[in-house]
């Protein structure tokens, strides 16, 4: 195994001492990026830059090599894996992923198996390649991060066939028929969890899920279906590959009210969007004897703004986590914090707003490490 030139996101993961706050972006690898339409352009579509692997190596390395960033996401998406249960997946312009085949009564439901790993070969020879795209002179760039949607998260596209304000089939089924929606996710946690591992054992160092719309969930009804269901898929993970420590990484977009449920779930990291200060997360934390590490949680919206109220909104978030207690004795209030956005980049942001983020978080982390 090549040594890493950069571990910084693995050791704040692990809750481990760094020099400076590592960053990555959800949606590193995106459209907001000049050389990634140009790809997409050649790929002749999505899917077919998402299962190509030579195309998806292409687009992962592609925010790396324009920014200093700590850590490389696999370029998929959330809905390989209904497309490889055989729902029939396909992406419209201008109106996103639908499937041919939603889950919408009884025998539909009875029907659904657990996704073939063989149909998700091009995700995992993908892994494969990127990891070996990392290697520069014997030796790794940054690591790189696998992923999944959650089970509910996963199963509001399966059951409304598409993107939704509201997922009503989603929610409706689970109000009327608790039972079928459970049976959804019993399927998704063997499907989320045996792909996560399948991710691991081709390349992945860290994982992550992505719980999108566990925050439109009721009271209750959060704990008992989409959380309930990533604490299996987690308790299912491989959390050392090796002889190396695999991360897990958990977030659930507004799930804030709800984090020190999120804390009992098992995973490592606990990611959170711009609703809860870190400080605050922080300190639940330790309250709840939870020593976990942190990723967020900057507005994506605020790189829309001039760069010295981007570079301000930064250091604000820095400063507030170093006036917070230790995660652990011996440790600087910053480390075990992955500095990142609250969600995804959105296609419209400046390239160069990123840059000013990824400088201030370089130079402000420093500085404030410095002061101790």
């Amino acid at each position: 195994m090549p040594l890493l030139l950069n571990d910084r996101f693995l050791k704040a993961c692990l809750g481990e001492a760094v020099d400076q706050t590592p960053l990555w972006l959800m949606r590193q690898a995106g459209r907001y990026l000049p050389e990634y339409n140009a790809t997409r352009a050649r790929a002749g579509s999505f899917l077919g830059l998402a299962k190509n692997p030579a195309y998806a190596t292409e687009v992962t390395l592609q925010p790396l090599d324009r920014y200093p960033l700590d850590a490389a996401i696999l370029f998929s998406d959330i809905l390989t894996i209904p497309d490889a249960m055989g729902l029939g997946l396909k992406f419209t312009g201008g109106e996103g992923p639908s499937f041919d085949h939603p889950l919408r009564d009884e025998v539909a439901v009875k029907k659904l198996h657990v996704a073939d790993m063989g149909q998700l070969k091009y995700v995992f020879d993908a892994v494969s390649e990127i990891r070996k795209a990392l290697i520069s002179e014997g030796k790794q760039r940054v690591p790189l991060i696998g992923f999944s949607g959650s089970p509910w998260t996963l199963a509001c596209y399966m059951i409304d066939g598409s993107g939704s304000d509201d997922f009503r089939h989603a929610k409706t089924m689970m109000f009327s028929r608790p039972d079928l929606l459970q049976h959804i996710l019993d399927i998704n946690v063997q499907s989320v969890s045996a792909y996560l591992t399948e991710q691991v054992k081709a390349g992945a160092q860290a994982l992550m899920i992505f719980d999108t719309w566990g925050g439109m969930l009721p009271d209750g009804w959060y704990q008992s279906m989409s959380l309930a269901a990533m604490q299996k898929v987690i308790a299912l993970l491989p959390r050392e590959y090796e002889g190396q420590r695999i991360p897990v990484i958990m977030f659930t977009k507004g799930g804030g009210i709800w984090f020190d449920d999120m804390a009992g779930a098992g995973a490592d990291v606990i990611a959170i969007d711009w609703t809860m200060s870190l400080s605050r997360a922080r300190k639940q934390l330790l309250a709840l004897n939870k020593p976990l590490a942190l990723q967020g949680n900057l507005d994506p919206l605020i790189l829309f703004s001039e760069h010295q109220q981007i570079a301000k909104q930064a250091s604000l978030i820095l400063d507030d986590l170093a006036c917070a207690p230790v995660l652990k004795p011996g440790l600087h209030p910053l480390d075990g914090h992955v500095f990142n956005l609250g969600h995804g980049i959105s296609q419209f942001t400046p390239p160069e707003s990123v840059s000013v983020l990824a400088e201030t978080v370089i130079n402000h982390s420093k500085a404030l490490r410095s002061k101790r």
